[in-house]
């Protein structure tokens, strides 16, 4: 498999992709509900991930697509090469703020991460990396990342986990908000991914996101040395949703301990 010739069609699709977003900002979005009120898509959603099956159908016809808006494969197992992608991770800041969002992609061969790609489309950043080569940020080498300690550790956020909740005892967190330098939250799995891996952010926890969500950003920050699992420390699945924990090594293993409890909660 020539996973060189995968990437460069990838990562010039992914530019592709940002172009048609960027010349849409000045049309009006026809927006839509999914799952509830504040689970939006729009018909640039769509479009972009029609535009990316496409492009991924004609050139790799036995590839697999798992998409976000549900116009890739029924998957039921990883077997072969599956791209997977979120046209717009971000899609209410999308719509509000015309900023903080990302196209993310993911390709995994038998389950494994080969290619990552998030791209802020605004800011013109692209994050990328082809697994064993390194980690990228447009041209520009990422450096691996170090470790960290809570104390002075910016930790990426909703301040929903904190309240009461459906999802995870908010008590749990309560201590490890007030323990870090700082918390922050931008509504986009994939750039706060990325932010670990840039060491914009130090950890990023959230509770219930799809593998579309990370399959991109996972395979940059672990090229980097980072640690992702979920809130109980278990390896991901890529065919269901999960709660999520990404962050350098050190401070995983410190938070999974001293405040998720080894998941034993």
């Amino acid at each position: 498999m020539n996973w060189d010739h995968i990437y460069t069609h990838a990562l010039a699709w992914v530019k592709e992709a940002g172009e048609r977003i960027r010349s849409s900002f000045d049309k009006t979005l026809n927006i839509q509900t999914k799952s509830n009120a504040n689970d939006l898509v729009t018909n640039m959603d769509k479009e972009i991930e029609q535009f990316f099956i496409g492009k991924i159908r004609e050139t790799y016809p036995d590839h697999k697509i798992l998409g976000e808006e549900g116009f890739g494969d029924e998957l039921k197992n990883l077997h072969g090469i599956v791209w997977m992608i979120d046209p717009i991770d971000g899609t209410m800041n999308f719509i509000h703020q015309q900023r903080n969002f990302a196209i993310s992609l993911g390709i995994y061969d038998e389950g494994i991460g080969k290619i990552g790609i998030i791209y802020d489309v605004v800011h013109d950043e692209l994050y990328h990396a082809l697994r064993g080569k390194g980690a990228y940020l447009n041209d520009k080498v990422i450096p691996a990342l170090k470790e960290a300690n809570v104390e002075e550790s910016i930790i990426a956020l909703n301040a929903t986990w904190v309240m009461k909740n459906h999802r995870i005892d908010h008590n749990l967190l309560i201590p490890l908000v007030r323990d870090a330098r700082g918390t922050r939250s931008y509504g986009t799995a994939a750039l706060e991914m990325v932010f670990v891996a840039t060491g914009r952010v130090d950890a990023y926890i959230s509770m219930r996101l799809s593998p579309w969500d990370f399959a991109g950003g996972a395979v940059i920050v672990e090229e980097l040395g980072g640690i992702i699992t979920n809130l109980r420390g278990e390896k991901l699945d890529y065919l269901t949703k999960d709660s999520l924990f990404v962050a350098k090594p050190g401070l995983h293993e410190t938070i999974l301990k001293k405040y998720l409890k080894d998941g034993k909660w």
